[in-house]
């Protein structure tokens, strides 16, 4: 364990609260995705998989993205699986610890575009060798007024 490391990322994260950390690129959701998603889960409801009925039976007039694919791009959106840009120097693992708070406000079509916005909320040590830390995951949807998901994510920094 790197115990320098974790002190140093502790104080930098600790002045971080309550601000703004991370903001992704916009990512276009696409059918495929939606359809990839359906298979994994099993969960090939018509709104999200049957792209002729969506468009003429759903309020959305489009198949929809499932609202738990929305809150799993979050970990791509922040850039959490790119070990070249750890989020704090000398994490080993990162950890997806949980949800404190979901809510799913507004529909994501296919086609449109999403990005993720991250603020720090919260960041202590829990063990000799582990930080958690709680971001709020805001998924934007271009040109929409209401975001698709809002999410209190827990994460374990390990080192």
């Amino acid at each position: 364990m790197n115990e320098s490391a974790l002190s140093a990322a502790l104080a930098t994260l600790q002045t971080r609260i309550g601000q703004e950390v991370h903001v992704s690129d916009w990512l276009t959701i696409t059918q495929e995705r939606i359809n990839a998603f359906a298979d994994a889960t099993g969960d090939h409801q018509w709104i999200h998989v049957d792209v002729q009925r969506a468009t003429r039976e759903s309020p959305y007039g489009a198949p929809i993205t499932h609202g738990y694919l929305t809150l799993s791009l979050s970990v791509p959106l922040r850039g959490l699986v790119d070990v070249q840009k750890p989020i704090v120097p000398g994490i080993t693992n990162i950890i997806n610890y949980g949800l404190n708070k979901l809510r799913f406000p507004n529909a994501v079509r296919v086609g449109a575009r999403i990005r993720g916005r991250f603020t720090l909320q919260s960041v202590e040590q829990v063990a000799p060798n582990v930080l958690q830390m709680t971001e709020q995951y805001t998924a934007e949807v271009d040109g929409a007024s209401k975001p698709a998901c809002i999410a209190e994510s827990v994460m374990r920094l390990v080192f």
